[in-house]
């Protein structure tokens, strides 16, 4: 049996993320799916939690048809030390055989610890981007188009399109809601 590692914030799970899970289940018998940053929330760049996130995940995978018994899904939080980074995945996941990332730092660590590494095909790149659907539910464009439909009806009943634009306001009446007054500590030094 072959199983798979899958790194990624999943804010929120999106149509790239779906593709990318459907074509390693193509490789490999099981997936780890690891979704990074689980201790931020409520920000800009991290809006949902980690509970929400693996909820997200489920449901995008139910009504794909992917078999959950095939899916282990883990929220790891940082560390702040990239070189420990590989070892504390190791401690969370069950043992695992390739890792899929396109993440040159993931790709890098997870290399130097020895394990085979294999970038993913991506989907619509230049449209399909977390940073770039959060603009666009701030900013009231569409973003549902790249987000699976029960993943929408999910943001919608947890109100996440609220969330974000309420995170992204100011108490300074002159700046308008953007993604550069959405700023935290965490946004600064993740990728």
């Amino acid at each position: 049996m072959r199983r798979g590692l899958f790194v990624g914030r999943f804010q929120p799970p999106h149509i790239g993320h779906l593709t990318a899970i459907k074509n390693i289940l193509k490789e490999c018998d099981e997936l780890n799916i690891v979704v990074g940053s689980a201790q931020y929330s409520y920000t800009f760049k991290n809006p949902f939690t980690a509970g929400e996130r693996i909820e997200m995940i489920r449901l995008m995978l139910k009504e794909e048809n992917i078999s959950l018994d095939k899916v282990i899904i883990v929220p790891i939080p940082d560390i702040g030390e990239h070189s420990l980074w590989v070892s504390r995945v190791k401690t969370f996941v069950p043992k695992f055989d390739i890792v899929y990332s396109n993440n040159p730092l993931v790709q890098r660590l997870f290399a130097d610890a020895g394990y085979q590494v294999k970038q993913i095909e991506l989907y619509r790149r230049e449209e399909v981007i977390g940073t770039l659907i959060r603009k666009k539910m701030i900013k009231d464009e569409d973003w549902k188009q790249y987000i699976p439909r029960i993943v929408v009806e999910y943001i919608d009943s947890i109100r996440g399109v609220e969330r974000i634009k309420q995170i992204c306001k100011t108490d300074y009446p002159e700046e308008n809601i953007s993604s550069a007054t959405c700023q935290s500590p965490e946004d600064s030094i993740e990728s």
